[in-house]
């Protein structure tokens, strides 16, 4: 077997997460064979340590392949049962130290500062260490809770040596990037506070250093869908073309969930069209508890990558009434672009975060937490717009959206790197 001439590493939590992120990960990795790589190694965790931390999984059966060229790596846990976080950061580290002692030049991208960008300058400082010499150039993507939910809660709880930490293993990287504005304004701010308490200088290094990348989307899997595709998903879930408004992300507190299905229950459009809730999350149980009575509530725990454009392309309303929570702020909501993308009936959402950054002016805007606006809003959309109003809007929203496409964001990303 040849060695490889350009590798590319992301370490991530890759599927079977449902995470946006993943998808990330996946198009960069996709276009990256494209542009000149002929290696890529997704770096992640094996699929029993993922079940067990809870996290909302694709059913494993429909996970899309990914392309020839694409490894999938998931090393397993180093040592025994003893130490049981440290075993699994000693195999994704261990992992890369080996693929940076071989003589090829290698881009090594983290998303997630805890504990991807970590695991990438570990093994880097080991493998220059050991005398490998390695051609590496490293990228630190915060992906926005790195920022909204960890360091935050740092700073919440007056940890300024954890938040210190964070900040030193960004900067250590060389190149730092922000998934949105508003995340590159949260890290800024929150520098600004761990100097103001511990006298150090990582907000200027911040406004000097971070840039913005958005996330890429694979804009091809959600335009130009065929309607007879669209149909027959709809069929087979018991929907019908713009009779359904459709929540599809993680259900959580923080995505606006509650705040939906409250809303609907006081909409008067409820009687021509349902409310279909799509995806899993922590509050599943007690959301479908609550709407237990309500026959016109539909959920969906088993969606997967190839029926997710067709569930928005045929709704009347596309609704992610996200709002800001302690643990957790929208910083950019891939699933808003995704849908702008696929078209279907027009984005009902929130300015929390970097919201406005996905949709543009695209979408119609309710205030986080407003109950009775939001039901007046889907009302308004699916009762009273018209035909050319709301083609107006998915034309807007799908322009914007392509502003996203993988394979622009990729060529932004990786421009003028030293390979």
């Amino acid at each position: 077997m040849s060695r490889p001439t350009r590798r590319l590493v992301i370490a991530v939590r890759a599927d079977p997460v449902i995470c946006g992120h993943s998808g990330e990960a996946r198009n960069l990795a996709e276009v990256a064979l494209t542009r000149g790589f002929d290696d890529v190694v997704l770096l992640t965790w094996p699929i029993p340590t993922l079940q067990s931390a809870g996290l909302p999984l694709k059913p494993l059966d429909r996970l899309l392949p990914y392309s020839p060229g694409i490894t999938v790596e998931r090393p397993e846990a180093v040592g025994d049962y003893r130490v049981p976080d440290g075993r699994h950061l000693a195999g994704l580290t261990g992992r890369l130290v080996e693929l940076l002692s071989e003589p090829v030049p290698t881009v090594c991208l983290s998303m997630y500062l805890v504990p991807h960008t970590q695991v990438i300058n570990d093994a880097v400082i080991a493998a220059r260490a050991a005398g490998f010499d390695p051609d590496v150039h490293t990228i630190a993507k915060a992906v926005g809770s790195d920022v909204t939910n960890v360091i935050r809660s740092c700073l919440r709880e007056g940890r300024f040596g954890a938040a210190t930490v964070l900040l030193t293993t960004f900067l250590a990287s060389d190149e730092v990037v922000a998934v949105s504005e508003y995340t590159r304004d949260e890290i800024i701010a929150s520098a600004e506070e761990v100097d103001a308490h511990c006298g150090t200088t990582f907000a200027q290094q911040c406004r000097e250093r971070v840039t913005v990348s958005y996330p890429p989307i694979d804009s091809s899997a959600f335009t130009d869908l065929d309607p007879a595709a669209v149909d027959a998903a709809l069929e087979r879930r018991g929907l019908k073309r713009d009779r359904y408004v459709l929540f599809l992300s993680r259900v959580a507190r923080a995505k606006g969930i509650y705040d939906l299905v409250i809303a609907y229950g006081q909409m008067r459009c409820r009687d021509d069209v349902k409310l279909v809730v799509a995806g899993t999350g922590p509050a599943l149980e007690h959301v479908q508890a609550m709407a237990k009575e309500d026959d016109r509530i539909i959920f969906l725990t088993d969606v997967d990558d190839d029926e997710k454009p067709l569930l928005m392309a045929g709704c009347a309303a596309y609704a992610l009434p996200t709002k800001p929570e302690p643990d957790f702020v929208e910083t950019f909501g891939i699933a808003l672009a995704e849908k702008g993308l696929a078209g279907g009936g027009p984005i009902i959402t929130t300015a929390t975060g970097g919201v406005l950054e996905a949709v543009g002016d695209a979408a119609v805007i309710v205030e986080a937490g407003d109950i009775a606006g939001l039901a007046d809003a889907v009302d308004r959309v699916v009762l009273d717009m018209s035909e050319q109003e709301r083609r107006d809007l998915e034309i807007r929203a799908r322009e914007h959206a392509m502003t996203f496409d993988r394979v622009a964001v990729f060529d932004q990303l990786f421009a003028a790197k030293p390979l």
